[in-house]
């Protein structure tokens, strides 16, 4: 069977799509689809949102039925008609939210459906542990074989299907999005079992849009646009730039288009702020016109600065002000009356309400404004969500639309649209581009840009560095709860930022 030309060296090809299409009624969701897996490496899916990846994921995993096109697995052609087609033929997807049964336990969550038996049909729960151990030792973890899945960390569910996937004799495992909910520690721990599964001679397909992590896991990657194959290349042999500028079909001159502006008046005062166990004596400003980045390793306490800022969380010692006045501890209510807003970490759950549709959604911050004798009117609500929905190029068919239906980047964008529209004087904005696309990612960095031309206060923390350095005025680097640097742009690199984040205090500028 011949590959794609790409001199890609590798084992044996195990799995391959060949001019696959798949239609949606009037939308062509795939086009001449190509992918060629091989044994023993680690394949890179990429494109933007709406690209066709997860259809052809759908289509691998027996989901959908392609509508024309070869499906190769293991040199022979395949139709899955099920789920259960594709699992029995060796193929596992890890999803990014695994779905156990939270009240059994790892190990009947493993051999869910084909328990072992002993003689008369009574269940070998002694067997099953010992072979769930072996398979725990292989893959180079330590869990508990019989407690409850419910309370598991989302890594520890994905190693419990990885577990299943290998004692089902899996050949080719799907990594959809695994690492977008994990710390850094546990998005290491999840790579080392990829090589490790790697190394064996299973074939891994990764879909991700982190460039940092693809990097640094694959050796293959294919690049699709608007539901087409573009290409497939040696990861050694690309470039971000080159792989950007193919999945969006243009050229980017810049994904961090920050503009230079005037810093006016100081708008936040952080003085202190101290929390037992979270963080401590924190103190720093932020100007009308700048954007702060807020950089740090997971757990060094970001987030829950800026929760405590904004009256989510509290916090023992310190104070908050905004534009001279006391931002009351614990208040959501008073620090949004005093203009402050809060893009969070989690969109999905704590930024939209997923059943409601975009008007509803978009105006969740301001319906006290838009209520008239108690009551709002659809009329009011669709003229503000209308609004701030096309200032943002949010894309959906109505303003009903159920946000459930959105692609990751509009759901931020719809989320941003609802703080924005109260007229805030501070927006903070956490993981902005957590699990986007690279051209959204630049629609929102040209915003905030946007923004802080207008004259508005930003805090942004982010876990990617080029992002921080892309896009801050200036770098607050947290670690362990403290605040250890306030770096300047002009002086801001990735070492000054990492040897912040990872050494021991020293002296804030």
């Amino acid at each position: 069977m011949t590959d794609l030309a790409t001199g890609v060296e590798a084992g044996a090809v195990i799995l391959e799509l060949r001019g696959v299409s798949k239609s949606f009624g009037a939308v062509q969701a795939i086009r001449d689809g190509e992918l060629v897996l091989q044994e023993g490496s680690i394949h890179a899916l990429m494109g933007e949102n709406g690209a066709g990846k997860s259809t052809i994921v759908k289509i691998i995993a027996g989901l959908y039925q392609r509508d024309s096109g070869d499906f190769f697995l293991g040199g022979e052609t395949v139709h899955f008609r099920s789920t259960a087609d594709s699992k029995q033929a060796g193929i596992a997807v890890i999803y990014q939210e695994p779905t156990l049964f939270p009240d059994l336990s790892v190990t009947e969550n493993i051999f869910m459906g084909r328990h072992l038996l002993k003689p008369f049909g009574r269940i070998d729960r002694a067997a099953m542990r010992k072979h769930v151990r072996s398979l725990f030792r292989r893959l180079g973890v330590e869990i508990d074989p019989d407690r409850p899945a419910e309370g598991l960390s989302i890594a520890d569910q994905q190693i419990i299907e990885i577990a299943k996937a290998i004692s089902l004799e899996a050949r080719v495992l799907i990594m959809d999005e695994p690492t977008a909910a994990l710390s850094e520690d546990e998005v290491s721990r999840l790579f080392a079992v990829a090589r490790g599964l790697r190394d064996e001679g299973h074939a891994i397909l990764f879909i991700s849009h982190r460039f940092d992590e693809v990097y640094d896991l694959c050796d293959t990657i294919t690049v699709m646009r608007d539901g087409a194959y573009i290409s497939t290349d040696r990861i050694e042999a690309t470039t971000v730039a080159g792989i950007v500028r193919k999945m969006v079909g243009r050229d980017v001159d810049s994904l961090y288009p920050k503009q230079t502006v005037p810093i006016g008046d100081v708008v936040l005062k952080v003085d202190g702020l101290t929390s037992a166990g979270q963080f401590h004596d924190v103190s720093f400003d932020v100007r009308a016109g700048e954007i702060v980045g807020l950089a740090g390793l997971v757990g060094a306490g970001r987030s829950e600065v800026a929760r405590a800022i904004f009256g989510v969380d509290g916090y023992e010692r310190g104070t908050v002000t905004l534009g001279g006045r006391i931002v009351p501890r614990l208040n959501t209510a008073a620090a949004m009356q005093l203009g402050i807003a809060l893009v969070p970490e989690d969109r999905r759950q704590q930024g939209v309400v997923l059943p409601f549709g975009l008007a509803r959604n978009s105006t969740l911050a301001i319906r006290s404004r838009l209520a008239r004798f108690g009551f709002i009117s659809n009329a009011s609500e669709n003229r503000s969500a209308a609004d701030w929905l096309a200032r943002l190029s949010v894309k959906a068919k109505a303003l009903d639309t159920s946000a459930a239906t959105l692609s990751g980047g509009n759901q931020q964008k719809m989320v941003i649209a609802k703080w924005l529209a109260t007229n805030p004087k501070l927006l903070i904005v956490d993981e902005p581009t957590r699990g986007i696309d690279v051209g959204t990612k630049a629609d929102v960095h040209a915003l905030l840009s946007k923004l802080a031309g207008e004259g508005l206060a930003i805090i942004m923390i982010s876990s990617e560095l080029t992002e921080v350095l892309g896009m801050a005025d200036r770098i607050l680097v947290m670690r362990e709860g403290h605040l250890t640097a306030d770096i300047p742009r002009a002086e801001a690199t990735a070492e000054a930022v990492m040897f912040s984040a990872t050494h021991e205090r020293r002296s804030a500028a």
